[in-house]
Order: structure tokens, then C-alpha cells, then sequence
């Protein structure tokens, strides 16, 4: 799988997914959903620019977000 094919996908599995999951627990989840928050903005401006290096580390960032 690409980048380009990947990238879309944690960024949908993170927004629809396991942010919400952070944000339902209310106080306890919220340094994790900020990180998720700015790790999304990161995705997306990244994606706008046409910045691949930026991209990689933003899909490494979701990688990471579990539940």
C-alpha cells in the first residue's frame, strides 16, 4: 500500500475511530486527544502542501494512536 492510499485511512481510523473513544472519557482522555487533534492537522496539511517528509511523519504519528 502507498502513502497516498494509507495516509487517508489512519486519518479516517484516528477521527473516526479512537479519538472518539479519548474524548468519551472525558478530563482523562484529553492530553491524548489533543495530541491525536494536532497529529490530524499535521495529516492534513501535509497532504495539502504535497509534503511528503511531513506526510511520513504524520502517518507514523497515527500509527500510533491506539486504543
Amino acid at each position: 500500500m502507498t502513502l497516498g492510499e494509507s495516509l487517508p485511512l489512519e486519518i479516517a481510523r484516528v477521527r473516526d475511530t479512537v479519538l472518539p473513544e479519548y474524548l468519551a472519557l472525558g478530563e482523562s482522555g484529553q492530553f491524548a486527544a489533543v495530541f491525536m487533534r494536532h497529529a490530524l492537522d499535521l495529516a492534513s496539511k501535509a497532504t495539502s502542501e504535497g509534503d511528503v517528509a511531513g506526510m511520513i511523519r504524520a502517518h507514523e504519528a497515527l500509527k500510533g494512536c491506539q486504543l
